[in-house]
């Protein structure tokens, strides 16, 4: 099957800074879901890394451990195709570490997407829709799509990034998916045929 478009499009899962549902900066627990789920989405739309990010040591390790189970361990021959979903995985410690990472393989800076469900955050920002995202991926540029964990980025992430993505709504009035399912849908959206 041919693609529509060549990817330039990299994944961050954020785990800090995020904000709780006070609206406290906080670091928030890994999930193996958000692992397999978001990196086997971003494999299937032809997504060029997915970067987790946590500042914490535990966390890092828990995130290796996963990854070396299903890229080289027993997983990896149990399962090949969770292997070749899981090997687009990074471990960052900071979103800075992401920048530079992919600065260094593309040569440019990429331009930073941010994500969020609280339609508040579409005020006085930098907005755009799912089409007009997609029409930009068709250029030539390297863009970062960034996810944030918990009750999502902290508003220092959000005010650095170059454009803020329209959130996922659906037809009620209720909006709390899980970062999994949100990243499933917009790369779709992005993405899919």
């Amino acid at each position: 099957m041919k693609k529509l478009f060549a990817s330039n499009l990299y994944v961050a899962l954020l785990h800090y800074p995020v904000i709780n549902k006070n609206g406290d900066t906080i670091a928030s627990a890994v999930t193996n879901l958000d692992l397999h789920d978001i990196s086997r989405v971003a494999k299937t739309y032809g997504v060029k890394a997915f970067y987790v990010v946590t500042p914490l040591i535990d966390q890092q390790a828990l995130v290796n451990r996963i990854v070396s189970h299903w890229v080289s361990g027993v997983g990896s021959r149990y399962n090949p195709k969770r292997r070749a979903a899981l090997e687009l995985i990074r471990i960052k410690t900071a979103l800075d570490g992401v920048i530079e990472h992919i600065k260094a393989k593309e040569k440019v800076t990429p331009v930073t997407v941010v994500t969020g469900a609280d339609q508040r955050l579409m005020n006085d920002r930098q907005k755009i829709g799912f089409y007009q995202f997609r029409a930009m991926l068709k250029k030539e540029d390297v863009y970062l799509l960034i996810f944030g964990t918990g009750w999502g980025l902290s508003e220092r992430i959000l005010a650095r990034a170059d454009y803020l993505l329209e959130p996922v709504t659906g037809c009620t009035g209720y909006n709390h998916l899980s970062v999994r399912s949100a990243a499933s849908i917009i790369l779709d959206r992005l993405m899919g045929r």
